[in-house]
């Protein structure tokens, strides 16, 4: 073999290594630049899910990866803060407003909240029709010093429009330190401009009960909250209600915005025969429905004249309540249609320091009504409108007078 035949042989090995190098190279770049989007993220671990699911994460992922290309804000945010910011989404996406996830900051401020140590204004605060919706002032507290009314919608909170806002959210925003100030802007039903309120902060100690023996013979119960010792409470005002020998009964729940489940059913079971419903409860997978019943000792018999009343403001266990002695035929319902405020949320610890609070079930009457999609109705309806207010007017109270004097 001549020299020439060698040369022109090894040329030709060394073309075609470097032609099978070029569409190697060229294979593993367009690999590369083509591979999952998942793949192309390196600062997180644990990316894929750990449950059986079909759903197509790579537009998630397309979009994290486009965030870290092109915005000009994606170094001001870290990439657990972009996950947290994830999962919210993951959350809000049932379309429950109750269904809420915490990330660490708002987990701690949480936990504050529901073991008492907060200050704040002293509004209950619910998603009615999608909008951030006073459920009630509660009595001798700052918002119901300043005027707020059960049914104001809340437009803003500090100039911060509460569109799409969570319910957590707003009270993390309303709530602060004793001695500053809030200012809402809320529209009350009926009227077409809005109100603006700036209310201070204080220590808020939640009134339970009142009670009153009328000059005519009547007792009223003015129930404020269903807290952790409202059971012995409403318990000492049913002895006063025996003692002073009157068969005449208001439970005034106007403004209550529910509470303890079990106290709920606890006081029910003061009025309704033992064995009987209060309340079921709908849960998850169409599974069988966990049912509330009447534990007695039933207290009062037929001869019991009661009125109930009620309004936008009483929500939660106070519907429990209203919607079981509606239901039973034990008393009479006079006001305004409730919040609508009927179902079970429960707590999730994620990870030591996030947290999930997620609707677990709905709550139903005994007869079957949804609270949260129906509310409770009132037997006699008597609105309570802003001239009233004024001028200290009554006209629910009057009306439930003149049924039980009547009887």
């Amino acid at each position: 073999m001549n020299k020439k035949r060698i040369l022109r042989r090894i040329s030709y090995i060394i073309i075609s290594l470097v032609a099978i190098c070029g569409v190697l190279g060229l294979g593993i770049y367009i690999g590369y630049t083509h591979r999952p989007e998942i793949d192309k993220v390196t600062s997180l671990i644990n990316k894929t899910p750990q449950v059986d699911t079909t759903a197509d994460f790579s537009t998630f992922w397309k979009v994290w990866n486009t965030l870290s290309e092109k915005s000009i804000y994606a170094k001001n945010v870290g990439d657990q803060d972009r996950v947290w910011g994830a999962i919210s989404g993951l959350a809000t996406s049932l379309g429950d407003p109750y269904t809420v996830f915490f990330p660490p900051k708002e987990n701690k401020s949480f936990s504050e909240e529901i073991s008492g140590s907060f200050e704040g204004i002293g509004a209950e605060i619910g998603m009615k029709e999608q909008i951030l919706t006073i459920i009630s002032p509660l009595k001798d507290t700052p918002a119901f010093k300043s005027g707020i009314k059960a049914g104001d919608k809340i437009i803003k909170i500090n100039d911060v429009s509460t569109n799409d806002m969570t319910v957590d959210k707003a009270l993390e925003l309303i709530r602060g330190p004793e001695g500053t100030t809030v200012k809402l802007v809320i529209l009350r039903p009926g009227e077409n401009k809005t109100r603006e309120f700036v209310i201070p902060r204080e220590k808020i100690q939640i009134p339970t009960i009142d009670t009153e023996l009328r000059a005519d013979g009547i007792f009223v119960i003015k129930f404020y909250s269903f807290s952790e010792n409202s059971d012995s409470l409403f318990r000492d005002a049913l002895i006063k209600f025996i003692d002073s020998k009157s068969n005449k009964l208001i439970l005034d729940l106007r403004g209550n915005p529910g509470g303890y489940l079990d106290s709920a059913v606890n006081i029910g079971s003061w009025f309704i025969d033992e064995g009987k419903v209060i309340l079921s409860e709908d849960s998850q997978n169409g599974s069988t429905p966990k049912v509330y019943r009447s534990h007695g000792p039933r207290l009062f018999n037929d001869k019991l004249s009661f009125v109930v009343l009620v309004d936008g403001g009483s929500a939660s266990a106070s519907e429990i309540l209203a919607g079981a002695l509606h239901d039973y035929g034990i008393a009479t319902l006079v006001g305004e249609k409730t919040f609508g405020k009927g179902s079970v949320q429960e707590l999730i610890k994620i990870t030591d320091d996030t947290s999930l609070k997620v609707t677990v079930a709905n709550w139903f009457t005994p007869k079957g009504v949804s609270i949260s999609l129906e509310g409770i109705k009132p037997d006699v309806e008597v609105p309570l409108i802003q001239k009233d207010y004024d001028a200290k007017k009554d006209p629910q109270m009057d009306k439930a007078v003149e049924i039980l004097l009547k009887k």
